[in-house]
C-alpha cells in the first residue's frame, strides 16, 4: 500500500464516511475510505452479544432517519439485500396502571391514544402535526438537507406560507416544556418528552421542543424501522454499493496524520505506516480528531472555533437475551418496536434534574428496543432480544446503574427480570473504544443545544470546508447531526467535488476521470 494514490480518501466507515465514499465513486473518483475497526458500519452494528442466536445492535437499531434520508432512498440499498421491518407501533409509553400512550403510522390511532389519557390531547397533536404530515417531503429536505437547507425552506414556504413556515421555525426555538403547556393536559407531556430526551437539551430549553415534535413526526410519516437481521444489514448494504461502484476499504488500519503542504492536502498516513497520496480527505469523524489528524496544517482560529465543540451526555446500554417477550403491562407496549420507559412527566423531570445534578436517578428514563418482537430472525425460536439504554453521569458505578434500569423495566414489566437468560453491559468508556466517535459514551456526535444544532461544527455557510484545501468533515458532528442518514458525509462529499471544480477553472481541460496521480498508479 505505501505510494498508493487516489483521488479521495475517506476516513472513518460509520454511514457518513460510506455514504462519502459512495458520492466521490459514483462521481468517477477512485477513493479509500480507511477503518480503524475491524469492520465498516461505525455505530452500526450488529453481534452475538449474550448468547449463540441473538443477534443484538451493538449502538443504534432504530432508523426513522434513515429510511427518510434522501441520501439512502437514491442509493437502491434493496437490491443490496437490505429490507426494512416496521413494528406495529413505532413506540409507546407506558404508565402505571396499564395506561399508555402510543406513536403510530396511523395518526387517527396516536390521535385516540393521547385522547384516552385525557380529552381533547389528541386532537390538539393532530391539529399540529397534520399540516407537516401533508408536506413531509418540504420537511424532510430542510431536516435532513446539507447547510444551508435552501431547497427545503423554498418547498416550507411554497407549502406552508408565511405562516406555517413562521410557525416552523417558532418550534425550531420553543422548549419541549412550552409545546407540551400548549398541547396536553394529561400525561401527553411525558409522550412528548421522551421522544424530545432522545436529544441532551433540557425540557426547558430551546430547542428541545423540535426533537420531540419532528421524531413523533417521522413516526407518523415512515415509522421507526429497524433492518431485518439486524443493523449490520444497512451497513452492509452500503458497503456494497460502495464496491460496486468500485471504491477500495482498509479496516483494520488507522489514519494517523494528514500530509499538506502549500495550504492543501496531499496524503494520509496510516498506522502500519504506510502512506496514500491523494488532494481530497473526507473525515467521518469528530472535530477534535480532525484536529488531532491535521496537526499544525489548520489555522490557528479554526482550531480554537473548533475546541468549543461540545460533547453530549454520557450513555449506558443494556442488552439482554430473554426467554419470551417483555411482559409488559400496558398492552401496547407488547406491539411496540420502541419504549420509552419512564412514567409520568413529573418522574421525567425528577430523572433529568438528579441528571444535572452529576446523580443517576433513581427511576431513569429508557429508550428501550424489542425489535424481535416483528423480526424473529433476531433471536432463537420462542425467544427474544431486547435493549435499553439510558443517559448517566459521568462518574458511574455500573453495577447501580444496571439495577436501575432494570428495576424501571420491571416495574412496568411484572416478571421481567425472570426472563433475563443474559445481559451485556457497555458503559461509556465502552461504547467509545469500540467507535472513537462516541466519545464518553455520547451517542449523538455531539450536544444539540440550539446553537450547535444548527452551526454544527461550528458557524459558518460552509460547514464542510476547512481552511485547508482538500480537507472536509462530513460526520455526525457536522450538519444535520446525530441520526442514521449519511447526509452529512454526502454533503461533504458534494462540497469536495465542487472545491475540485473551482480549483479547475481556467485550466486546460481533463478527462472527467482524472486521478491525482497517473492511472497506473491508482490501486
Amino acid at each position: 500500500m505505501s505510494g498508493a494514490c487516489y483521488d479521495a480518501v475517506v476516513v472513518g466507515g460509520g454511514p457518513n464516511g460510506l455514504a462519502a465514499a459512495i458520492e466521490l465513486a459514483a462521481h468517477d473518483r477512485s477513493v479509500l475510505l480507511v477503518e480503524a475497526q475491524g469492520r465498516l458500519g461505525g455505530a452500526v452494528a450488529t453481534e452475538q452479544l449474550t448468547l449463540p442466536g441473538f443477534h443484538h445492535d451493538v449502538f443504534s437499531s432504530v432508523y426513522p432517519a434513515a429510511i427518510a434520508s434522501p441520501v439512502f432512498s437514491a442509493l437502491g440499498l434493496e437490491r443490496h439485500g437490505l429490507r426494512w421491518i416496521q413494528p406495529a407501533l413505532a413506540m409507546a409509553h407506558p404508565l402505571e396502571g396499564g395506561r399508555a400512550a402510543v406513536l403510530a403510522r396511523d395518526l387517527e390511532e396516536t390521535v385516540a391514544s393521547l385522547d384516552a389519557l385525557a380529552p381533547g390531547d389528541g386532537a390538539r397533536w393532530g391539529e399540529l402535526v397534520a399540516p407537516y404530515l401533508r408536506r413531509f417531503p418540504a420537511v424532510r429536505d430542510t431536516m435532513l438537507g446539507g447547510f444551508p437547507p435552501l431547497a427545503g425552506v423554498a418547498r416550507l414556504l411554497a407549502g406552508l406560507r408565511l405562516t406555517g413556515t413562521l410557525e416552523f421555525a417558532r418550534l425550531l426555538l420553543a422548549s419541549a416544556e412550552g409545546l407540551a403547556a400548549e398541547l396536553f393536559r394529561g400525561d401527553g407531556a411525558a409522550w412528548l418528552f421522551g421522544a424530545a430526551l432522545h436529544g441532551d437539551v433540557p425540557l426547558d430549553g430551546a430547542g428541545s421542543a423540535i426533537s420531540g415534535f419532528y421524531l413523533n413526526l417521522l413516526g407518523h410519516a415512515v415509522g421507526w424501522p429497524s433492518p431485518e437481521g439486524g443493523a449490520g444489514r444497512l451497513a452492509d448494504a452500503l458497503a456494497a454499493q460502495l464496491a460496486a461502484l468500485g471504491g477500495a476499504v482498509r479496516c483494520g488500519v488507522a489514519a494517523t496524520a494528514l500530509e499538506a503542504s502549500g495550504g492543501r492536502v496531499g496524503g494520509v498516513r496510516l498506522g502500519d505506516g504506510s502512506r496514500v497520496e491523494t488532494r481530497i480527505v473526507v473525515c467521518d469523524t469528530t472535530p477534535h480528531a480532525l484536529v488531532r489528524l491535521a496537526g499544525d496544517a489548520l489555522p490557528a482560529a479554526y482550531v480554537r472555533a473548533l475546541a468549543r465543540f461540545r460533547y453530549g451526555p454520557a450513555t449506558l446500554k443494556l442488552d439482554w437475551a430473554l426467554d419470551g417477550p417483555i411482559p409488559w403491562e400496558a398492552a401496547a407496549a407488547r406491539r411496540a418496536g420502541t419504549v420509552h420507559v419512564g412514567g409520568t412527566a413529573e418522574e421525567i423531570r425528577a430523572a433529568q434534574r438528579a441528571l444535572a445534578a452529576g446523580l443517576l436517578p433513581r427511576a431513569p428514563l429508557l429508550l428501550l428496543g424489542q425489535q424481535s418482537l416483528a423480526d424473529p430472525t433476531r433471536a432463537p425460536a420462542g425467544k427474544h432480544t431486547a435493549w435499553a439504554y439510558t443517559h448517566v453521569p459521568a462518574e458511574l458505578d455500573a453495577a447501580a446503574g444496571v439495577e436501575a434500569v432494570e428495576a424501571q423495566v420491571e416495574r412496568f414489566a411484572p416478571g421481567f427480570r425472570d426472563r433475563i437468560l443474559a445481559r451485556h453491559v457497555l458503559v461509556p468508556s465502552e461504547l467509545e473504544r469500540r467507535d472513537a466517535n462516541l466519545v464518553r459514551g455520547d451517542v449523538g456526535g455531539g450536544s444539540y443545544a440550539l446553537d450547535q444544532l444548527i452551526f454544527r461544527p461550528l458557524p459558518s455557510l460552509r460547514p464542510y470546508a476547512t481552511p485547508l484545501r482538500g480537507l472536509f468533515i462530513g460526520s455526525a458532528s457536522a450538519f444535520p447531526g446525530g441520526g442514521v442518514h449519511g447526509v452529512a458525509g454526502n454533503a461533504a462529499a458534494r462540497a469536495a467535488l465542487r472545491a475540485e471544480r473551482a480549483e479547475r477553472v481556467g485550466r486546460v481541460l481533463r478527462p472527467r476521470r482524472r486521478a491525482s496521480c497517473p492511472d497506473s498508479e491508482v490501486r
